[in-house]
């Protein structure tokens, strides 16, 4: 008889009740945290004392982020769908709402590069001011992140149709989600921040 190999069987529970994977997550996710507290710091100390512009309410289009941001955080919901419909075993379901989060996603990154090219095209470059520099690394980096995850989940897909995830490994599920949840929280943040206060110029 033949022994069935799963995500979770592979890990074991560390001395904090947590399996070695959603450990090795959450320390991951800590680390990110303060990478981002000092892109998001330096961001602060250094967008309001660009000598030259464009600055931030010359190209700022909060409408047009705002919808952005709420495609992402939407996809915060089609993650936890996908992760309820795992834990249910079912494997259809789970593969259209994970398709849904990552098309979600790619939306996403999507708007972030036309920003991004219209915000160039209006003067505001990686070299222009202090602004575009510690925006671009910014929004940048969190837009990496982001298409990361899509990666993730796309990768989720297709490793549930050739059998290596099973309704039994929910945890695999589980860790994508939570990544994908921090990105999102980062991203309340960043808008909060970036687009939301402003700057005086």
């Amino acid at each position: 008889m033949e022994s069935v190999h799963t995500f979770e069987s592979e890990h074991e529970a560390t001395s904090t009740g947590l399996p070695n994977t959603k450990l090795a997550m959450w320390l991951f996710l800590a680390s990110d945290c303060l990478l981002f507290g000092a892109l998001i710091s330096t961001y602060v100390l250094y967008r309001g004392a660009s000598l030259v512009g464009p600055y931030p309410s010359e190209v700022f289009d909060i409408p047009y982020t705002s919808v952005s941001s709420f495609v992402l955080l939407a996809s915060s919901l089609t993650m936890v769908l996908a992760l309820a419909a795992i834990q249910r075993g079912e494997m259809g379901r789970m593969r259209v709402w994970l398709l849904a989060t990552a098309l979600l996603g790619m939306t996403f990154v999507g708007g972030q590069v036309y920003e991004f090219t219209t915000f160039y095209r209006e003067g505001l470059s990686l070299s222009t001011n202090l602004f575009g520099t510690t925006f671009y690394v910014l929004t940048g980096f969190h837009g990496t992140h982001v298409g990361v995850g899509v990666l993730m989940l796309l990768s989720l897909v297709a490793m549930s149709f050739t059998g290596r995830i099973t309704p039994r490994d929910t945890m695999a599920v589980e860790l994508v989600g939570l990544y994908w949840h921090f990105v999102d929280i980062v991203w309340i943040v960043i808008f909060t921040v970036v687009y939301l206060i402003p700057t005086g110029k």
